[in-house]
């Protein structure tokens, strides 16, 4: 039992839960943004571990997820090895996230497919009729807080 003083690090991260195969040192954390302005000049693959608020998770089996950029799109984060999180993640929920950036053209198979994961309509995803060349980022660790419900 932890008293009400007892407001050490240790009990900040186990406050936080992990998932995927490297451990996320938030200590280390950047901004999505400064993530993004590192990789506007490079075609080079960069490690990062980012803080960013999850926008959207796969609803198919959490295996993905989006964060806001601050223009209002997202970028889509991947789990190297199809890890998961949990699809109720809450939307908003501040993320640390470890892994690599890096441009890639993805297939409009591929597109079509993350919209059937998002949930989108047939109509919806009938109307993605192009490849996209943007930013990923395969992550292969992420930490989110623990999700405690109130005992009844």
């Amino acid at each position: 039992l932890l008293n009400s003083c007892s407001n050490t690090i240790e009990n900040k991260k186990s406050e936080f839960v992990s998932f995927g195969p490297a451990k996320v040192n938030s200590q280390k954390a950047i901004s999505l943004e400064k993530m993004l302005s590192k990789m506007k000049d490079t075609s080079a693959e960069k490690e990062f571990t980012i803080k960013a608020k999850i926008n959207e998770v796969c609803s198919a089996a959490g295996c993905w997820i989006k964060v806001k950029k601050i223009d209002g799109s997202t970028v889509m984060i991947r789990f190297k090895d199809h890890f998961t999180i949990p699809i109720h993640t809450e939307i908003g929920t501040e993320s640390f996230v470890h892994g690599i950036a890096y441009w890639d053209s993805i297939p409009l198979e591929m597109l079509q497919h993350f919209a059937e994961d998002s949930g989108k309509s047939p109509a919806e995803i009938a109307r993605i009729t192009e490849p996209s060349f943007e930013l990923a980022f395969e992550a292969d660790g992420i930490s989110i807080p623990k999700i405690v419900k109130p005992k009844k």
